[in-house]
């Protein structure tokens, strides 16, 4: 009696491979569930109940304080400008730099791409950059996040790859036709990189999205914090059920589970519209480095 499949593996060992997988899943997925049940409900019920995982009484309360709270949603608002403003910046920057580094005839390419690959090994530390962005008059500017953070030297080096493995052919004849090197990379190069731009979009606005420590370190004034400065304001208040800050904001439970699904829903909503291009980008980039 044949006990093996078709790929050479017993029974027993599929079981035991898709048991641990599925309890790893229920150990992912419980703390999740947990947070958008708490965000339901009521704070009656967070006092009266202790643990649970499912309401008795749903309620969008918590929801409703946050859009209501001008604290939030300031924080919310400065998070987007951050997002977008700082992806499409730090895209520009580095699809430029990876387009001109990609050519052998760049006079000091290898310098170039030494020097890259160095800041990727190595870094100056925050003293020293912190002290620049001060000597810059950047300090309570979004640009300090801009600029500090406009090229990620693995991005670059990703994309500067998929960039030489380019058809020489197609450029060649772009060129023949009288397109220059900026019409080249707008009109060929870019529609033929959609993959590779829209992956490492994603990674320079999960970046940005996420910028916490920047945050602080660089911006003084409240209402250009990003909402995870404020999400970490939020956390950081005792356990409890009901908590006033020193400005009089109460932070329930159900009210801080709703700021961090708020937090995370705008990279989810995203990342469907990206899923088809970023396995295709990230294997592209990789096998063609």
């Amino acid at each position: 009696m044949n006990t093996y499949n078709s790929r050479g593996k017993s029974p027993l060992y599929l079981t035991i491979v898709y048991g641990l997988l599925i309890l790893f899943l229920c150990v992912e997925i419980f703390p999740i569930l947990y947070i958008i049940m708490m965000s339901f409900a009521s704070k009656k019920e967070i006092v009266t109940r202790g643990f649970f995982l499912f309401p008795k009484e749903w309620s969008l309360n918590a929801y409703a304080y946050l859009i209501d709270n001008p604290n939030f949603m300031r924080a919310f608002r400065s998070s987007v400008t951050i997002t977008t403003v700082g992806t499409v910046f730090s895209m520009t920057m580095t699809t430029f730099m990876a387009y001109g580094l990609s050519k052998p005839w760049l006079r000091g390419r290898s310098m170039l791409n030494f020097m890259v690959l160095f800041t990727m090994l190595f870094s100056g530390g925050i003293i020293p950059l912190y002290l620049l962005v001060m000597n810059l008059n950047l300090l309570n500017s979004y640009w300090s996040l801009f600029l500090t953070g406009a090229i990620i030297p693995f991005n670059l080096i990703v994309i500067r790859s998929f960039f030489q493995g380019f058809p020489i052919e197609i450029e060649e004849s772009a060129r023949i036709d009288g397109c220059s090197e900026f019409g080249l990379l707008w009109r060929i190069v870019l529609p033929l990189s959609l993959p590779v731009i829209a992956t490492f979009s994603l990674f320079y606005a999960v970046e940005y999205w996420n910028t916490y420590f920047q945050a602080i370190l660089y911006l003084n004034d409240g209402s250009k914090l990003p909402l995870q400065v404020f999400l970490r304001q939020m956390l950081n208040v005792s356990d409890g059920s009901q908590e006033v800050t020193e400005n009089g904001i109460e932070f329930s439970p159900a009210v801080r589970m709703a700021a961090v699904i708020f937090t995370a829903v705008p990279l989810l909503i995203v990342y469907p519209f990206l899923q088809k291009y970023f396995n295709q980008g990230a294997l592209l980039g990789s096998v063609k480095g």
